[in-house]
């Protein structure tokens, strides 16, 4: 059984780090095809970016 509330609160961690990291993915979000299937795990779909965002991204990445 998937947790919805689980997947929420993954959403949200990555929603805020991205944001810490100036990083805003308007499309971030939880793909509902995956949440759907038997027994594929829930993933989460990151959506398209801009430009600048895929900058910040690859900039982010990195400084890790």
């Amino acid at each position: 059984m998937k947790n919805r509330a689980e997947v929420e609160t993954v959403l949200t961690e990555l929603r805020e780090a991205l944001a810490r990291a100036g990083i805003i993915l308007p499309s971030l979000g939880l793909d509902p095809v995956s949440y759907a299937h038997r027994s594929m795990p829930p993933l989460v779909e990151l959506g398209r970016c801009n430009m600048d965002t895929a900058r910040r991204l690859v900039k982010a990445l990195g400084e890790g």
